[in-house]
């Protein structure tokens, strides 16, 4: 799955980390982009619980690709991540707590540049109040940061 990942990392690569870092797992998107920040030869932004606030910057950077990472249920084991395409989003069932700014996000850049969307969705554990992370999601982001500075 992460070799499919390396393959589409082509030309000017943006990353974004999505979550809210007060609601346990939910912060897995966040937490990641901000530990490989300034660390990677990619543009990595912490967009938060608010990615529409990044539409012009993106489209005034022009990426080639750009990688959401957020967390989502989709019925696997807590910490458990999947590789989807933009256009999964129509037909996969699974609930991110960000989903309508994933879409209108997605919808926006394909409206206006040429370029390759991917999502990684990461399983949470647990979406309550709190700012620490599950032991499985945490394991899961060190994973993904450890590969990503062999790969970066």
């Amino acid at each position: 799955m992460l070799k499919t990942l390396l393959e589409r990392l082509k030309g000017k690569v943006v990353i974004l980390g999505m979550g809210n870092t007060l609601r346990s797992d939910d912060g897995a998107g966040s937490v990641l982009a901000n530990r490989l920040k300034d660390k990677l030869a990619f543009t990595v932004w912490d967009v938060g619980v608010a990615a529409e606030n990044y539409l012009e910057k993106i489209i005034q950077y022009k990426p080639d690709t750009v990688i959401i990472i957020d967390a989502a249920d989709f019925g696997g084991r807590a910490g458990e991540f999947r590789i989807l395409e933009a256009d999964d989003l129509k037909t996969i069932n699974f609930f991110s707590t960000h989903n309508a700014s994933i879409s209108l996000l997605i919808n926006y850049l394909q409206s206006n540049l040429n370029l390759d969307i991917m999502l990684l969705i990461i399983q949470p554990k647990s979406i309550v109040l709190g700012d620490k992370l599950s032991p499985e999601v945490d394991k899961t982001l060190t994973i993904l940061e450890d590969w990503s500075y062999a790969h970066g």
